[in-house]
């Protein structure tokens, strides 16, 4: 879903610092394979997520001797997850409550 992308990154980097690819796959291994982020629309995120000061990055190897662009969460970062978080549980909620009606709310 639309917005989400930006919670999911935020969340995965509170591990610590990770390149891109690991993000990726620790996404789609924490959702049991239901959720899998494509490169279109990863590296748009994180450049976007860098730019609003909420991750930095700095180049390093990787496991396998790589250069990678590892990012990580930042002070201002872990705030919006907060906040990301709060509006994402808002929504679940409001979405349960209409698939989900109780009697007294008028649902069948």
């Amino acid at each position: 879903m639309q917005g989400t992308l930006d919670l999911l990154i935020l969340r995965t980097l509170v591990f610590g610092p990770s390149h891109g690819h690991a993000i990726a796959t620790s996404i789609k291994s924490l959702s049991h394979e239901a959720l899998q982020v494509e490169t279109g629309s990863l590296y748009p995120a994180l450049h976007r997520l860098e730019a609003q000061g909420w991750i930095d990055s700095e180049w390093k190897l990787s496991d396998k001797g790589k250069r990678a662009k590892f990012y990580r969460l930042t002070r201002a970062g872990r705030g919006q997850l907060g906040r990301e978080m709060s509006k994402w549980e808002r929504f679940s909620e409001a979405m349960t409550n209409v698939l989900q009606p109780t009697q007294d709310e008028g649902g069948p």
